[in-house]
């Protein structure tokens, strides 16, 4: 994520709009690093949540309020001393550093106007909430930073507050072209590496985009290249930092598919394989962005359990397969032991007693073979042997056939349900996958007085012509879109010989055309396991040829006619239903 100072730098020229002048009403601390004050400012009254998380640092505004401990904590009072009906004067960044400083004017204890300074660093695992006097002394912070700690710098009341330059980097809108030539060329590193280390606020992602709009080889070092192609990538790299100083910002979020991969405050162009959605506020892309990929994380720390009961099943259920396709190549040569009886019983007659082979023209190729015999029965009884033998491996042969076709169908089972949880974004879609997993026998079902009833609906997508598109999310809701929800004339879509969602088109009498073909396709393609695939083999049918197999699993179906298409999985261009 580019939580860079370009964000940074777009993040104070919203909240200036938004905070400036405003006075602070009220400060708490809902959690040991979390402020949220709330400012009141001719543009109504804002919310301001701050993050001090080493895991998640954010600042934004937010409509959401969080409930606060009982008691305060101390930072939390002494803020409510100071700048409690403070007054937020100015709201800046130093250089392009992941800094923000609030400059407060408030009263003192004796009536008289002073200023202080608060500061949020958003630095990773060292973000930090400073408290500092109008001479740059550390009255308190959220975090406290002592020697032992970090040999670069304290973060401790009393002592003098400044930004560590521990990476020796430079100011990206005060380098020289000369200075940028020198700082690029002496590092033997990726250019794209060189960009982002060199230089403060810059994003590796930004660094990417910036070599991308040069069209130059992120991958080759700064020293290989000439003299012209630098020159071209220093005016690059201006023209692209000259948004921030025209505050010139598109905050967006980049989609891969229903999960925000990545944001940003400019264009990033080289993104190609994800959909891009602009927002009017960076506040409201970090407020989604976070949320959706809090959800996505609390969804799969949810789903570990099913996910490991799917997955010990398939392993068992593979370990079974690989055994039984053993056994069954062992009797591959049942046939042989047929011959050798049949050829003894044809030309044993003349065998010396106690013979230990027989010699003989295999009258099925015309080819001499040789028979082992045991010197201890008798050609009637060696014949027999062989029989046995054969008619055991045949038997073998049979029940193996048919079990391991079971395992194998077990398998391609599992395997669907684990793609259902690979698309699975909510709680009724875990619920679901939970039920199927309980009627299925993998889990038992826990006694509860109170029935839970999951209303869980598919995905909805509307094509490019007007058709509706429905996608099933797990096994039984692909079941209820293809038996209970599509009619005859209805067009089912499927990823060929691999497990993924049942994809159906409502025609409603029409025909559909090329176009709403290839959407569907692609949907298919992208909800099931060749995601991310760019040929993708799609079977489509209309909806009356499929066909339920009695006492088939929930999701399994068969069809015997159907139609063909090879399709990418890029489903950015297809619009999802309200």
């Amino acid at each position: 994520m580019a939580f860079d100072g370009i964000v940074v730098a777009n993040l104070v020229y919203e909240l200036k709009t938004e905070l400036l002048n405003g006075r602070i009403t009220k400060i708490a601390q809902p959690e040991p690093d979390e402020l949220l004050l709330t400012v009141k400012s001719a543009a109504g009254q804002k919310r301001l949540y701050i993050s001090a998380s080493a895991s998640l640092p954010l600042i934004y505004l937010t409509e959401e309020n969080k409930p606060s401990p009982m008691t305060a904590p101390n930072f939390c009072m002494l803020l409510r001393k100071h700048i409690n009906g403070g007054r937020i004067v100015n709201i800046w960044q130093p250089g392009l550093e992941r800094i923000l400083h609030f400059t407060i004017e408030h009263l003192d204890e004796l009536g008289d106007l002073c200023q202080k300074e608060l500061i949020v660093e958003i630095m990773g695992k060292h973000s930090n909430i400073i408290f500092c006097d109008a001479k740059g002394n550390i009255i308190d912070s959220i975090k406290h930073v002592s020697a032992q700690m970090s040999s670069v710098r304290e973060v401790l009341p009393g002592r003098s507050y400044f930004i560590p330059d521990t990476m020796k980097k430079a100011d990206p809108f005060c380098v020289s072209e000369e200075m940028f030539f020198s700082l690029l060329t002496e590092k033997a590193m990726p250019l794209s590496k060189a960009i982002y280390t060199s230089f403060t606020g810059i994003s590796p992602t930004v660094a990417e985009e910036i070599t991308f709009l040069c069209g130059i080889d992120s991958s080759i070092p700064a020293k290989e290249l000439s003299g012209d192609v630098l020159h071209h990538l220093y005016n690059q790299f201006h023209i692209y930092l000259s948004d921030i100083k025209n505050n010139n910002f598109t905050p967006a979020i980049y989609y891969d598919g229903a999960e925000p991969t990545e944001f940003s405050s400019l264009p990033l162009t080289h993104f190609k394989n994800y959909s891009r959605r602009e927002f009017s506020s960076i506040c409201l892309v970090l407020e989604t962005y976070y949320s959706l990929r809090n959800t996505l994380t609390r969804i799969r720390q949810k789903s570990a359990d099913l996910r490991h009961i799917v997955q010990t099943a398939l392993e068992r259920n593979r370990k079974k397969y690989d055994l039984q396709l053993k056994q069954l190549k062992d009797t591959l040569n049942r046939d042989k032991y047929k011959i050798y009886g049949e050829l003894i019983h044809t030309y044993g007659y003349n065998l010396e007693e106690g013979a230990k082979k027989l010699e003989a023209l295999n009258y099925y190729t015309n080819e001499m073979v040789s028979i082992p015999l045991d010197a201890g029965k008798t050609p009637a009884e060696n014949a027999q042997r062989y029989f046995d033998k054969y008619n055991k491996q045949k038997r073998t042969f049979e029940a193996l056939s048919h079990l391991s076709q079971e395992t194998k169908e077990e398998i391609l089972y599992l395997e669907s349900i684990q793609t259902a949880l690979d698309i699975a974004l909510t709680e009724e879609d875990l619920s679901e996958i939970k039920e199927e997993l309980i009627r299925s026998g993998y889990m038992r079902r826990k006694f509860t007085r109170k029935k839970i009833k999951i209303k869980n609906q598919p995905l909805h997508y509307i094509s490019s012509d007007g058709f509706h598109m429905y996608v099933g999310k797990n096994n039984l809701q692909n079941d209820e879109l293809t038996f209970n929800f599509a009619v005859g004339n209805d067009w089912w879509f499927h990823t060929k010989d691999a497990p993924g969602s049942h994809v159906i088109v409502k025609s409603e009498g029409r025909e559909l055309p090329d176009s709403t073909f290839e959407e569907a396709g692609r949907l298919a393609a992208y909800y099931s396991s060749m995601r991310g695939g760019k040929k993708v083999e799609i079977d489509y049918v209309e909806k009356k040829h499929v066909k339920k197999p009695k006492g088939g699993k929930p999701g399994f179906v068969v069809y015997y006619t159907n139609y063909s298409l090879i399709i990418d999985s890029d489903i950015r261009q297809i619009t999802p239903a309200d």
